[in-house]
């Protein structure tokens, strides 16, 4: 049995994320339209309105009430509402990339 104690802390190294895709700003905007910037400065535009409007909404349907869509945020990186609704960062990053915009249909 061990009778000797210890001071030293557990120290555990912050992680950092090196991913492009990784999310660091998001603003909801007019129209469902959302801007969004990336941790390398990547920075664009999300349009919304189509898929939120659609009949084949899904979840995001519960984004009709623009007072839940203008609680977007961020968690681990990603746009996220209340509800666990989420928008994929790869795939937004990658046509941001691209375009300056993703728009969702």
């Amino acid at each position: 049995m061990r009778t000797e104690t210890s001071t030293e802390k557990n120290i555990t190294h912050a992680i950092t994320c090196n991913v492009p895709w990784h999310v660091t700003k998001v603003k909801p905007l007019e129209d469902y339209k959302l801007e969004v910037e990336f941790i390398d400065g990547t920075h664009g535009f999300v349009k919304m309105e189509h898929r939120v409007m659609s009949s084949e909404a899904g979840v995001f349907a519960k984004l009709m009430d623009i007072n839940t869509f203008n609680q977007a945020h961020i968690e681990y990186g990603a746009v996220t509402w209340p509800n666990e609704i989420d928008l994929a960062p790869d795939a937004m990053y990658d046509e941001i990339k691209l375009n300056g915009v993703w728009i969702l249909k």
